[in-house]
């Protein structure tokens, strides 16, 4: 019963977020046919664009089809490539997945390495060292360190490519899941792969050293505060091992918040890429929701926000299973609930 109220709560936000994107994309200023087919195309076939997309028809009207079509996978036309939004979906999104994925792998690791060690060496030098890096993660957007990880590596030191997927040259890998340094690797092919994850290595640290920041600031609080609480104090008492009580009777529930809180910045990461893809030219999802938006293209504007949403959604309910693993009493609430 627990589960169910979670998924119906989930459908119905997804339900609002596709009535609300659906609306404020057409409310925006400007018409996206004539947009489309620029001032100089006669009016009449300006008009005949709108009748063809359903823009002659009262919102509801227009919303109910895009649901219609929606359940069935049918995202509609995009206006900026004249090709079916489902077709670009499928080319931009696993680009955008493999950035994000390495990108949360470092956040995850690094964030509850430094908050580790901070805890470990607390008030020691190294512990004041992450805490000043931690706050200029915090308070540096992805995109500031972006630019300067292209201006230091991509020009002053030119060790990391700043554009692209892969060098101009080498061939694409034969398509298998979208993400190149995966196709690589199925391929056999270790020299692109490396050549792929070397243009990922800027943009996917640019990207997490926020979430890392925060990661790292939230152990170390949480695993201080509790290393004077009773039943940590209590296991020192019975003599268990240091080690022990560090890393499992301490570590393990102070993870709690940290693993709630890393689960929006992981999901959040969809949403920080917009500019970082555009900055490092990386064709992926954010930048192709980028381009949607300057152009007002409705249908691929309306699929992106809510392939992220469903990034959110989808987030939340492992994270909800991780946090039951950490926290016994969620899984004994859960079950008296059922």
């Amino acid at each position: 019963m627990h589960l169910i109220r979670k998924l119906l709560t989930y459908a119905l936000v997804l339900a609002g977020l596709s009535i609300l994107v659906f609306f404020i994309a057409r409310v925006i200023p400007g018409d996206p046919a004539r947009q489309a087919l620029g001032p100089r195309v006669p009016e009449e076939t300006v008009q005949a664009l709108r009748v063809e997309m359903s823009l002659d028809r009262p919102y509801p009207v227009q919303y109910l089809l895009w649901l219609k079509g929606a359940v069935r996978l049918d995202l509609g036309k995009s206006l900026m490539t004249r090709r079916p939004v489902i077709d670009d979906i499928r080319d931009h999104l696993p680009a955008t997945l493999e950035i994000v994925i390495i990108s949360a792998a470092f956040m995850v690791l690094g964030g509850i390495l430094l908050g580790i060690l901070a805890t470990k060496f607390a008030n020691t030098w190294l512990d004041g060292l992450i805490r000043i890096f931690s706050y200029l993660g915090i308070v540096s957007p992805a995109f500031v360190w972006a630019i300067i990880f292209i201006l230091v590596f991509g020009y002053a030191i030119p060790i990391f490519p700043t554009t692209g997927r892969v060098t101009l040259g080498i061939p694409s890998p034969v398509r298998i899941t979208g993400m190149y340094t995966l196709d690589y690797l199925l391929a056999g092919n270790f020299g692109g792969f490396a050549d792929a994850l070397k243009h990922l290595i800027l943009p996917a640290v640019a990207l997490m050293l926020g979430g890392m920041s925060q990661a790292a600031r939230l152990t170390r609080t949480t695993m201080l505060e509790n290393s004077t609480k009773d039943f940590i104090l209590a296991e020192q008492a019975y003599g268990v091992p240091q080690g022990k009580i560090f890393f499992y009777y301490l570590l393990k529930p102070s993870l709690i918040p940290t693993v709630s809180v890393m689960s929006l910045d992981v999901a959040a990461l969809f949403g920080n890429a917009f500019l970082v893809e555009q900055l490092f030219n990386y064709p992926g999802l954010s930048r192709y929701g980028m381009q949607a938006m300057l152009n007002k293209d409705l249908n691929a504007i309306s699929a992106v926000v809510m392939i992220l949403g469903l990034v959110f959604i989808l987030v939340n309910i492992v994270i909800d299973i991780v946090v039951s693993y950490l926290d016994p009493r969620i899984r004994l609430m859960g079950g008296n609930s059922r």
